[in-house]
């Protein structure tokens, strides 16, 4: 048995071994996993401000590509009226632009020795939103404005070395009709190539007068009515626009991780300031942990769930072994004895010595007592497997209930003389059942009653009542009673209650065969025990009458 006991103590250092290794696997992939998340939200909350800044910064992107080079398609002839037409309709769709200046641009030559375009002003309009209106004013003529300076300029120098075999690229488009400064972004339409022609003519042939009409106009813009699209909240608890070189002067001490992006073009002095508390950042990583974490937790489960099962496996296998081992022992001592009972009986019967006819007898009736224990103790294995096969058919027939009692109990008083058994029948005088099946359990219930009680109590009450539909048969005795913890255990196969009054062995299979014979004939059989103060077994049946 120390053999046995140490193997389950390996077996079970084995799964505590397991169960420590995934502890402390599931513990690491924890904490790995939560920092990682948060190393990939800290990266996201560096990265995805590109992001939040083409969805802010995609209305102007549009205002630039789109609508400014509308103008062109006027071909110079915009005036007052339609300027403001126009003003109004990107007012209404780009509310960072607060005020449009337009200029009616005039081209002509030089009548005096100057070299290139005479590029000059006709009119000038200024238009400013209200309202979902449009104010106009016009200005006074300014010869000194830099804005219109700087494009006639341009346009007199691409002019003077345009090739006008071709359109203009892209880049010269921009760097001759386009000037962006901060806040600002001033455009004049671009000429076809043979205004370009013409305009190179111009600026050879001093002598012609003709007036040519281009449009020009500045776009004052406002940078803090930009729509902030921040498309990650959960990353960006404050998203504001800022100077460039804005800085706050908290900021080392400051609980907050920010960030930062350049805006583009006309905006190119200020930036998107990204703000966020710690606290804020910790959220989110742990709002994205929660489905890692519930995953790891859910493998966690799963190979603990493996773990158990194997130690349930391996604890059922170490208690079957045992039961087998208590069988093998307790089923070689069964037939161990009446064998050498039988084997010296028959050794006195073949001695050379005379045996009187008394002596005879009584060999004769030791071998027929004992053939008749290992007859019984086979036929009781072999009516086990039969129940549990389903092989044994239910024959009724009809019995006096009193006469079946009597003759069990006239049967065990011979066998055990100091064996006190009384019963009572209450208000029953047949009963349509197997005589054999329930003499089964009577037989056994009667055993068990004697060889496990005290030598000075053992007695036995048998009562017989109807309850409903159902025939209620109870064994009281005065024997040593069952552990409360065992109560679970004594109707299993080849289980055996560890005692003093067992040490001669049982098999193991009384019980649990009087369990599967009420099983088999639609019953149950119940117990109730104290320890010291004796055990009643309740034995429940359908109720059928021959009648």
């Amino acid at each position: 048995m120390n053999t046995e006991q140490s193997v389950y103590r390996k077996n079970f250092s084995l799964i505590v071994a397991f169960l420590i290794l995934i502890s402390v696997t599931f513990i690491v992939a924890l904490f790995i996993a939560y920092n990682l998340t948060a190393k990939y939200v800290e990266s996201e909350f560096a990265s995805k401000k590109i992001y939040v800044l083409e969805q802010t910064i995609k209305p102007y992107n549009d205002f630039f590509q789109n609508r400014i080079p509308e103008i062109t398609f006027y071909q110079g002839y915009l005036d007052s009226a339609s300027a403001a037409k126009y003003s109004k309709s990107v007012f209404n769709d780009y509310p960072f632009v607060k005020r449009i200046t337009f200029y009616d641009v005039q081209i002509g030559s030089h009548h005096e020795k100057k070299k290139g375009l005479d590029i000059g002003i006709k009119s000038i309009y200024e238009y400013h939103p209200h309202g979902g209106a449009v104010i106009s004013s016009k200005k006074p003529h300014a010869e000194d404005d830099k804005d219109f300076t700087t494009m006639a300029n341009k346009l007199d120098n691409f002019v003077a070395v345009a090739d006008t075999t071709r359109e203009p690229t892209q880049d010269e488009k921009f760097k001759t009709f386009y000037d962006i400064q901060p806040e600002k972004i001033s455009y004049l339409n671009i000429p076809r190539r043979e205004e370009v022609k013409r305009y190179r003519e111009l600026q050879k042939d001093k002598g012609r007068s003709s007036v040519y009409k281009q449009n020009m106009l500045t776009f004052i813009l406002n940078q803090y009515a930009l729509n902030v699209k921040n498309a990650n909240p959960e990353l960006y608890k404050d998203v504001s626009i800022k100077p460039v070189v804005y800085d706050p002067l908290d900021n080392e001490s400051s609980n907050n991780i920010t960030t930062e992006v350049a805006f583009p073009g006309a905006f190119s002095d200020y930036k998107l300031y990204f703000s966020s508390p710690k606290d804020y950042l910790t959220a989110e990583i742990n709002r994205r942990f929660m489905p890692i974490g519930a995953m790891v937790m859910l493998i966690y489960c799963f190979l603990v769930l493996i773990g158990w099962l194997i130690y349930r496996n391996l604890n059922v296998n170490m208690k079957l072994f045992k039961l087998q081992y208590d069988f093998i022992n307790n089923f070689t001592h069964e037939f161990k004895t009446p064998i050498s009972v039988i084997k010296i009986a028959g050794s006195n019967l073949r001695s050379d010595s005379d045996l009187s006819q008394r002596q005879r007898m009584h060999y004769g009736k030791i071998l027929d007592e004992e053939a008749d224990k290992l007859n019984e103790l086979m036929n009781k294995l072999l009516s086990f497997t039969q129940l549990e096969n389903k092989s044994i058919k239910i024959k009724k027939e009809d019995i006096i209930l009193e006469d079946f009692v009597k003759s069990y109990i006239e049967t065990f008083r011979i066998k055990y003389p100091d064996f006190k058994i009384d019963y009572k029948i209450y208000g029953i005088i047949d009963l349509y059942t197997d005589p054999v099946l329930l003499g089964s359990i009577f037989q056994n219930l009667i055993e068990n009653a004697y060889k496990y009680s005290n030598p000075k109590r053992r007695e036995l009450h048998i009562y017989i009542r109807l309850d409903k539909r159902h025939i209620v048969f109870s064994f009281k005795d005065k024997g040593i009673g069952i552990a409360k913890q065992e109560i679970s255990n004594i109707f299993k196969k080849f289980y055996r209650i560890e005692n003093q009054y067992n040490r001669d062995g049982s098999v193991g299979l009384g019980l649990a065969f009087c369990k599967e014979l009420a099983n088999f004939m639609d019953g149950e059989i119940m117990v109730n025990s104290k320890i010291n103060e004796g055990s009643e077994f309740i034995v429940t049946l359908p109720y059928e009458s021959a009648e």
